[in-house]
């Protein structure tokens, strides 16, 4: 029997924050993680934010549906970003070689807790949920911090290109108090940049 891979949603859109924003991507959303994000800190959330994101339904497909569908519905577009949930809980060399075997670029968008290195993909986002010491995934194209008002810069173990704070949403908005935080943390610490949820702002997927 194929092996299969819990998917709670694969579809195509703009990729609406990081460094990459803008560009059009494939997105293949996991299910399932190993975190909590809530208000409150603790063994599984860093505080500060909820998590908006609904990664818990999902279908098992093997990883030829999952190519079948990606190319259904990407046309011209040779990008697929994984994300969750924590795709790093699932992603694995198979699913990645007959991909890129296709002529796709790979994407992650992983919380760092899984090292990924022998992977092989094309672009990696790490963008950390849990303690420094217990980020596993240390080296990344881009490593993104959500940031609520109050909260600093980070002393991260991630060494990467690109150093990005995402002001926290609340529901479909930005905080005016938050976002102005956010503002100054960047303007005050290069090399760290501002990437707003744009997604919310465009209001698509």
């Amino acid at each position: 029997m194929s092996k299969t891979y819990g998917v709670n949603d694969i579809f195509y859109s703009l990729q609406g924050e990081g460094v990459r924003a803008g560009t059009p991507n494939v997105f293949v959303r996991f299910s399932g993680c190993d975190m909590a994000c809530d208000l409150l800190g603790g063994p599984k959330s860093p505080g500060g934010w909820r998590c908006d994101t609904e990664f818990v339904s999902h279908i098992p497909m093997t990883a030829d549906a999952i190519l079948e569908r990606v190319a259904a519905i990407g046309g011209e577009c040779h990008w697929v970003i994984f994300t969750g949930g924590e795709p790093a809980l699932q992603l694995d060399v198979p699913l990645v070689s007959m991909l890129h075997a296709a002529g796709y670029n790979l994407a992650i968008e992983t919380n760092g807790g899984t090292n990924i290195d022998t992977l092989g993909l094309d672009w990696v986002c790490v963008s950390p949920k849990m303690a420094e010491h217990a980020i596993r995934q240390r080296m990344a194209h881009e490593v993104k911090y959500v940031r609520n008002y109050g909260q600093g810069i980070p002393k991260t173990v991630v060494e990467a290109a690109h150093h990005v704070i995402s002001p926290a949403f609340d529901g479909e908005q930005v905080p005016t108090r938050t976002l102005a935080w956010c503002i100054a943390l960047c303007r005050d610490n290069p090399p760290w940049r501002l990437s707003v949820q744009l997604h919310k702002i465009w209001q698509v997927r």
